[in-house]
């Protein structure tokens, strides 16, 4: 008789240590409320500087104080709401201090709506003036050099405001669909092959994916997709929401495109985009090829997607966090004692990181905070390899933050996605070259490769199919054509059959819905971020190792300068040039020295 299926153990039964450090933002629940009511009388300082930016510098710098102090706060309060409800989405007072924590931000954001239009009417030359005599308005330039950039796209206050509250109701969309996939979607268990059940969840199905039962991963891969499946027609209207949501954005700052719009935002120029596409599918032979020498190594006539993760060694090893944290600490050690002895210090001692699964966490993984608390993680550690790959790519966005925070004012305390996924999959990069070197074991460097494809899969091949999917159901919204699950699905399987070729069986249903699995798909033109950060990052991770003179120093400015500078430009300064698809192509190398070295080991 099969055992009953087991379950995920609840939020309460998680171990303090083994959570986010949530009590070093606010004490409690009732101090985060009190916080709040305060903002609330406060967001409406803003509202006495509002046709006075112009009359002197210093007016224009109490502002900025009032602004930057005021900015803290509600970050603080929104980010605590964000990241207990991403670690418990059954949590509905968490649930309902998102939607507060929402609409606050957007109350602040819509009441200096005023401040962009009015520091355009003051000009340029005026207000760089005002940078130089005013000290308290010195590390300001760069914000005026990209204010006036994007001249043509701010509109009127009156335009700005109402933008500004649009965010709100906008922003539930995203939350709408996390609400359902986190919580509501009732997933069937996956059974193995001697019937045990096993649960499926967000915080389970990647763990079930690596499972050497072939059962397993079927089940657990279709009952999955089934789940998404059968609310199908209520994601796609809700992404549909979403992607009108981008083209109302783009046509009310009077750009041509959803696209143009996302990359003109941090100065990306568009050809950065086109030429991942185009690398991505001249370079498709290269994963027909895995697919080959993969589904030799597993011995099955025919692979499916569910294939992608099967083990390949004899073993995998278990990977404790402790374990994880100093094989990562170890891959670091190019960077430095100061970066190690942080990275160390965050996991260990000060609870950066919420690790473990429980009911109601979210799917994936992320680094979130807000200058002025940790950077934090939330992530679901099951004492795998991956898993402590996924630990290093977070903790690469978590230093960037650290040192970004630590180094920048208000105004630049934030970096653009462009940049950020660089810093993670920098660190996934170096530590697994420590560990290639360091431990030569047959079975080790097999399960490292599957590592680094699993991750290459991940970025190099899902991300760059849903950034062709993004910018295909963007171009039809604006051309005014309907999108329907059936649309988005059909659309979606033809992509993934062509980059997986005859090696792979398409099962177009399940294939077709992988759109609804990424709450990426949510932010405008994000996913092919994933692409280039990888690519940028094994260039700078060559640099490093190479110990190219300057690598390691020129890396770490790039960390600290947040967004003082625009990413391509600090990327440029740390050593690669994103306008052109040479890193593109040298991260293919890269991932085909992968298929042709898992080759000869398993011959």
């Amino acid at each position: 008789m099969a055992q009953a299926a087991p379950t995920l153990p609840p939020r309460s039964a998680i171990a303090p240590e083994h959570t986010w450090n949530a009590e070093s933002v606010f004490p409690s629940r009732a101090d985060w409320q009190a916080e709040y009511q305060q903002l609330l009388t406060h967001v409406g300082d803003l509202s006495r500087f509002q046709g006075r930016l112009g009359e002197s510098p210093a007016a224009l710098a109490d502002y900025y104080q009032t602004f930057d102090a005021l900015y803290r706060r509600v970050g603080h309060v929104y980010f605590y709401a964000v990241m207990s409800s991403s670690c418990d989405s059954l949590d509905s007072q968490a649930t309902a201090m998102v939607g507060q924590a929402g609409a606050l931000f957007s109350q602040m954001m819509a009441a200096s709506a005023f401040v962009e239009p009015e520091l355009l009417a003051i000009g340029r030359e005026k207000l760089l003036a005002w940078v130089e005599s005013e000290p308290r308005l010195s590390h300001l330039a760069h914000y005026v050099d990209d204010l006036f950039r994007r001249q043509a796209h701010v509109r009127s206050a009156e335009v700005e405001e109402v933008l500004g509250l649009a965010n709100d109701p906008f922003s539930t969309l995203e939350n709408t669909a996390d609400l359902l996939t986190s919580a509501e979607i009732p997933f069937r268990p996956a059974t193995d092959k001697s019937g045990e059940k096993l649960p499926v969840g967000q915080g389970s199905i990647n763990k079930l994916l690596n499972s050497p039962d072939r059962e397993v991963r079927r089940t657990a891969w279709e009952n999955y997709a089934d789940g998404y499946l059968a609310f199908k027609s209520t994601l796609a209207n809700n992404l549909t929401a979403a992607i009108k949501r981008d083209v109302f954005y783009a046509r009310a700052r009077r750009y041509d495109s959803s696209l143009e719009a996302a990359l003109y935002e941090h100065n990306i120029p568009p050809v950065v985009f086109h030429n991942l596409i185009n690398t991505f599918r001249q370079n498709i032979p290269t994963w027909h090829r895995y697919w080959a020498v993969r589904r030799r190594i597993l011995g099955v006539e025919t692979l499916y997607p569910y294939d992608i993760w099967a083990p390949l060694a004899a073993s995998n090893p278990v990977v404790p966090f402790t374990q994880a944290v100093e094989w990562v600490s170890q891959g670091m050690r190019p960077l430095g004692e100061e970066y190690v002895s942080t990275l160390q210090r965050g996991c260990l001692e000060q609870r950066w990181v919420d690790i473990y699964p429980n009911q109601g966490k979210r799917q994936g993984a992320f680094s979130f905070g807000w200058q002025g608390t940790f950077p934090f993680i939330m992530m679901s550690y099951n004492d795998r390899l991956q898993d402590m790959s996924t630990l290093a790519h977070e903790l690469g966005h978590s230093m960037h933050s650290y040192y970004t925070w630590q180094t920048q004012p208000t105004i630049y305390a934030h970096y653009s996605m462009f940049a950020a996924e660089v810093a993670s999959n920098f660190n996934q990069a170096l530590v697994r070259d420590h560990l290639m070197k360091t431990n030569t074991d047959r079975d080790f460097q097999i399960t490292l490769i599957e590592e680094a494809m699993s991750n290459f899969h991940r970025y190099f091949f899902i991300m760059p199919t849903l950034a062709r999917f993004e910018l295909e159901v963007h171009q039809r919204a604006e051309r005014g054509e309907g999108l329907t699950a059936e649309v988005m699905n059909g659309l979606m399987a033809d992509l993934f059959s062509e980059g997986y070729g005859s090696e792979m069986g398409v099962d177009r249903d399940r294939v077709g819905i992988t759109w609804a699995q990424f709450p990426h798909m949510y932010m405008n033109f994000y996913v092919f971020q994933y692409a280039t950060g990888i690519s940028a990052a094994h260039a700078l991770a060559d640099g490093v190792l190479a110990g190219k003179p300057g690598a390691v120093e020129n890396y770490l400015r790039f960390l600290k300068a947040g967004s003082s500078m625009y990413a391509i430009d600090a990327l440029k300064m740390a050593g690669v040039d994103m306008a052109t698809p040479e890193a593109v192509e040298k991260t293919f190398a890269v991932l085909a020295r992968y298929v042709d070295r898992l080759d000869e080991l398993t011959r």
